[in-house]
């Protein structure tokens, strides 16, 4: 369990985060969402005591942070957006490093080694040297090498940016895997597709304020008012406003109503009557980032 109560974090007069609080249970991918600057880097920064110099309370395992660094440290495996392999050096012999910081040897270290460059699909590259690796390779590798220990709480930042498809796909298969074996995740991106395919429960933050947090179904549950789609070179925004609340969006109009069955079946004998011809007329739901721009006016990838 891990427990924000109060969290302030300043950068001169520069606020990155600002009263955060969240609680995140065990066992569960917990996504984090915002766009670059947002204040995700530094929140978990912070929990994975890399930060020290913070305001209010944040407890790991029901333990302060503060108090208990060393023993919270062991159940941590923190994955950084910036590369943290020596490219000079073999993909085994980077683990090795990182192994011994850990305290693991002999043979211990050499099973703990094979295990995760399994995990990471990067076995048979074991002995080859990080600068032959693509992208998408060293990001596995950063991630292997959070996971030599067996940590209990795993925080990745950003893990897929700027990887290709199969790197992709294969980290997203690590975080199903960790979540089966009991590991609690902690995952940052602004790629809201990754989060509703991998998060029980996201928190959405933006300037260092979380506007919301819940499981995904609360959330859009909460915002997602139903809506009807309207695209036609013959109905113009006023022709809308007695159905709900009118959006323009770029190929059309969105209405948003609490009987969007009704108002799809009105709309189309309408449309019948005046025979106006229609391109589209359809019924949606916002999606998880239509709800982050109206809480903040911020786009995901401002």
């Amino acid at each position: 369990m891990i427990q924000l109560n109060h969290i302030h974090k300043h950068y001169g007069p520069r606020v990155a985060l600002d009263d955060v609080n969240l609680h995140i249970s065990n066992g569960i991918c917990f996504g984090l969402i915002g766009p670059n600057g947002a204040g995700k880097s530094t929140l978990m920064k912070i929990l994975s005591c890399i930060l020290e110099d913070f305001e209010g309370e944040a407890l790991v395992s029901d333990q302060p942070l503060r108090e208990n660094r060393d023993s919270i440290k062991k159940k941590l495996g923190y994955v950084p957006q910036e590369i943290c392999l020596e490219e000079k050096l073999t993909a085994i012999d980077n683990l090795s490093f990182f192994g011994r910081i850990y305290g693991l040897k002999g043979n211990d270290l050499k099973h703990a080694m094979d295990k995760v460059m399994k995990k990471v699909g990067l076995y048979d590259r074991r002995k080859d040297l990080v600068s032959s690796f693509s992208g998408g390779m060293k990001r596995r590798m950063n991630i292997a090498c959070a996971l030599l220990h067996n940590p209990k709480i795993i925080i990745l930042d950003e893990p897929t940016v700027g990887v290709d498809p199969q790197s992709r796909n294969y980290i997203f298969d690590i975080i199903k895997d960790l979540k089966k074996e009991g590991k609690t995740v902690l995952y940052s991106s602004h790629y809201m597709e990754e989060v509703e395919n991998l998060c029980d429960e996201i928190a959405l933050i933006d300037s260092g304020n979380i506007v919301e947090y819940g499981s995904i179904r609360e959330i859009l549950k909460k915002h997602a008012t139903p809506s009807i789609f309207v695209q036609s070179e013959g109905i113009k925004k006023k022709d809308l406003v007695t159905f709900g609340e009118v959006t323009e969006v770029k190929d059309g109009f969105v209405v948003e109503t609490e009987e969007p069955l009704k108002v799809m079946d009105d709309l189309a004998s309408i449309f019948i009557e005046k025979n106006i011809s229609v391109e589209r007329l359809e019924i949606s739901k916002r999606s998880l980032e239509d709800i982050f721009l109206t809480l903040t006016g911020t786009s995901l990838r401002d």
